[in-house]
């Protein structure tokens, strides 16, 4: 039996026509999330951290290349990982490199971070044929610092975390598989974008926001919302070059 049912084009415009009343109120509330985000308070970045990039060394103020804000993703690629990054970060990241352009037009930089050793993002973006600037945390205290990668021991106390690595459903054990990382190890990365502003010669830290938040998933996740069918329940992602034929 089929999910969905028929109608005609008058019982069409009249459901439509009441879902709009329920979008335009999901704008309003949206609108009213911006502001508050904007509203945040900007908290100094006082500690000196030095990151490893396809240039060398740089510091967190470096990274802006000479903008006032800096948005970056975290994505989940561990040290640990030996195949690669999680393919649902990588499916996000596929589509970053194209809103680059326009956000940098609108003097904000965007990058990505991982917390693998820079040689290895190297390759994975190579392989990803990516464009933007992908940088390695490895060896810092920045991750932890910010809340975008968990120590062993933060795993173990969250319920949720540990849950998932006692108890792993089905999905999260071929994802796994997909990365090449122990449960313990894999699910200590925090997908999420965080931002930081630059004035007066000053950093500062102004948002984070990481899964399950909506905008941490991939953009084309939002354009599936606008068809018919849905999707498999399960956060199932395969990397662009993984698809099952």
């Amino acid at each position: 039996m089929h999910g969905y049912k028929t109608g005609t084009r008058e019982e069409w415009h009249a459901a439509r026509d009441e879902l709009a009343k329920l979008e335009a109120e999901q704008a309003k509330l949206g609108q009213k999330v911006i502001e508050q985000r904007r509203q945040l308070p900007w908290v100094p970045v006082e500690k000196e951290y030095q990151f490893d990039t396809e240039d060398g060394k740089k510091t967190l103020a470096e990274l802006f290349d000479g903008r006032s804000q800096l948005l970056a993703y975290n994505i989940m690629f561990g040290p640990d990982y030996e195949l690669g990054a999680c393919p649902g970060c990588s499916n996000l990241g596929d589509e970053l490199d194209a809103t680059r352009v326009h956000l940098n037009h609108r003097d904000v930089t965007l990058i990505c971070f991982s917390r693998a050793p820079i040689d290895r993002l190297i390759a994975y973006k190579q392989r990803m044929g990516w464009q933007f600037p992908y940088v390695s945390t490895y060896g810092t205290e920045f991750p932890f610092d910010f809340g975008i990668a968990l120590t062993p021991e933060q795993a173990r106390e969250i319920p949720e975390v540990k849950g998932m690595i006692d108890n792993p459903p089905e999905w999260l054990e071929d994802w796994g598989r997909q990365v090449g990382a122990k449960l313990e190890d894999g699910l200590r990365e925090g997908p999420s974008f965080i931002a930081f502003a630059r004035e007066n010669g000053s950093v500062y830290h102004t948002y984070t926001v990481m899964a399950p938040d909506p905008f941490v998933a991939p953009y084309h996740s939002f354009l599936l919302q606008r068809t018919a069918k849905a999707g498999a329940e399960e956060p199932r992602a395969w990397r662009k070059d993984e698809y099952p034929s």
